[in-house]
């Protein structure tokens, strides 16, 4: 009878026995994260699965693709997701800003050659980056909990119900290919996580991981939902848990041991 492959086993060990992630001793409860035992678990599942499945294949993709090509990569990820940026903008009442992103669309689309390209910069068009959680925090809409979900990460229960509306505005939904429909999923995952492979030394530095990202990820989307209204200590909090000797972008860290 065949085992189940290690990485798999592990985490699912994880999941099924909940105190392999329990709260440090001694630690305060935070009121934004009344799921913690159960999203800490969730956390060590997601770790697992990230050293040995994601990380791994996000490294070999920038050894394998150069950066002009990861670029174009990136562009085009970039505006097949921003009509929801343009809904959204809409949906805020951001008049002005859903002209610039509507134009940024078009500009980006056509002269861009679908996207690979970005020529909406050089004319002058701001980048903005909206989505429905952010419209609904707009409007009153509290955060409620934190949630920890397994593989897509850190979210709010606000959060996941904008994350459900706009995957409806996302172009990829309505490929009929299913071959065509998750190689996109899937090169759009490599490509966001090789883009965090200079920056993994920060949490897993942090003396508590799971409480960085945490910290992090809130203030994070409570900056975005305010439109910088409020003062963003995530700069702050990445300089106190930062090493010394690390550099804020670099080559690919070595594999882990």
């Amino acid at each position: 009878m065949h085992s189940l492959p290690r990485p798999l086993l592990a985490a699912l060990s994880c999941l099924l026995i909940a105190g392999c992630a329990t709260v440090p001793p001694g630690s305060e409860p935070d009121p934004r994260d009344p799921f913690e035992p159960f999203n800490r678990s969730m956390f060590a599942v997601n770790d697992t699965l990230d050293r040995n499945i994601a990380r791994p294949v996000a490294r070999g993709y920038v050894r394998a693709v150069p950066q002009p090509m990861r670029t174009g990569v990136g562009n085009f990820f970039t505006n097949l997701n921003y009509p929801s940026t343009v809904a959204n903008s809409l949906l805020q009442g951001k008049f002005t800003q859903f002209t610039n992103d509507l134009g940024r669309l078009l500009v980006n689309t056509t002269l861009g050659i679908g996207g690979l390209f970005d020529p909406a910069t050089q004319f002058g068009m701001d980048s903005n980056d909206e989505d429905l959680g952010q419209t609904l925090g707009k409007w009153g809409v509290p955060p409620g909990p934190f949630l920890m979900r397994p593989i897509l990460g850190p979210s709010t229960v606000r959060d996941t119900f904008g994350d459900a509306a706009d995957f409806f505005i996302d172009p990829k939904h309505y490929v009929e290919s299913p071959w065509l429909k998750y190689g996109l999923y899937v090169q759009e995952i490599v490509h966001r996580r090789a883009q965090l492979l200079s920056a993994e030394a920060v949490q897993d530095n942090a003396y508590d991981p799971y409480s960085f990202m945490r910290n992090a990820w809130l203030q994070r989307r409570e900056y975005l939902v305010s439109d910088g209204a409020v003062t963003d200590d995530v700069e702050l909090l990445i300089e106190e848990e930062m090493p010394a000797d690390a550099p804020a972008d670099g080559p690919v860290p070595p594999a882990d041991d």
